[in-house]
């Protein structure tokens, strides 16, 4: 199965995430070994970006939601349990002498 976003096809967790956002995953998340000054010029990015669309983090948080309720099960490797089943009684052997 194929995910399109905006005429995009989503490949990977990250390509959806980066659709699906609009701006690279690592504008939020950082990378590993930047240095201070890069990481003042991609909070200053994130936070034109957030002061453009005030309802990002909102509707960031529904769509997190959603996916999660709609694939709890593969996420959270959930196996759905039936009602309980009464154990049956199983006799009671005694052993040793009389």
């Amino acid at each position: 199965m194929r995910t399109y976003i905006g005429g995009h096809e989503a490949v990977s967790a990250n390509d959806f995430v980066e659709l699906a956002l609009g701006t690279p995953v690592e504008l939020w998340l950082g990378v590993e070994g930047e240095t201070e000054e890069e990481r003042a010029a991609r909070m200053a990015a994130a936070r034109d970006i957030l002061a453009e669309n005030p309802n990002m983090p909102d509707d960031v948080s529904r769509v997190a939601a959603e996916v999660i309720e709609a694939y709890a099960p593969e996420l959270f490797n959930v196996i759905p349990v039936g009602p309980r089943r009464p154990a049956g009684r199983r006799a009671v052997a005694f052993k040793g002498a009389a």
